[in-house]
């Protein structure tokens, strides 16, 4: 009697090939979680060399932007209230402020850069977001992120005001993205509860 017409070997017969199929399929997973991890770390560090002033060749490669980053970037202590701190030589040139909040669709993650008198921004860069392609995924782009450079942190509770595009600008704001109120509003209101939590705590601890 030939063994497939036993009546439990249909049952090891999926039993085998499910087991198979598990094995690839974890194998596969754990090979894709460290690339992705990979990715979401030199995401992170270029989005903290942006913000900071810091020349970034326009060609880099992913060693090359780890090796400025562990180079130029260091940790972050209780005087600097949760910062990076960029070191140049012996002087502290500016702070990188990790921030992150809701946006319209999930979360805004990313770095707004500040110089070391603690009120001058020096650049703002997001390494993830899932925001509507044109519209608000546009807070990437230069063309917002640029508006931040110089910009001073007011006293006020908004440290960093988004106003509408057809709003006139003073020194501690900038323009909001044309067509996504919804992701500029948000971002707007978690950048500036953790920009003044910030504010407060560095000032004290300095």
């Amino acid at each position: 009697m030939d063994v497939r017409d036993k009546a439990w070997y249909p049952i090891l017969y999926m039993f085998v090939i499910t087991l198979c199929l598990s094995t690839v399929l974890i194998l596969f997973g754990s090979i894709t979680r460290q690339r992705v991890k990979d990715n979401e770390r030199i995401a992170y560090e270029r989005a903290v060399i942006e913000a900071l002033p810091i020349d970034l060749p326009r060609r880099v490669s992913p060693a090359q932007i780890h090796k400025l980053f562990i180079r130029s970037v260091h940790d972050a202590t209780v005087s600097s209230a949760g910062a990076l701190r960029y070191i140049k030589g012996d002087s502290l040139i500016a702070y990188a402020l990790p921030l992150e909040g809701p946006g319209f669709w999930a979360a805004i993650k990313g770095v707004i850069g500040i110089a070391a008198d603690t009120r001058t921004i020096t650049g703002i860069s997001f390494y993830e977001q899932n925001e509507t392609p044109g519209l608000g995924g546009e807070i990437v782009k230069s063309e917002f992120t640029a508006q931040f450079v110089g910009k001073r942190i007011s006293e006020t509770s908004n440290p960093v005001e988004i106003r509408a595009v057809s709003a006139d600008l003073d020194e501690a704001s900038v323009h909001a993205i044309t067509g996504a109120t919804q992701t500029s509003t948000r971002l707007g209101k978690f950048m500036n509860e953790q920009l003044a939590r910030w504010r407060e705590q560095v000032t004290r601890e300095r």
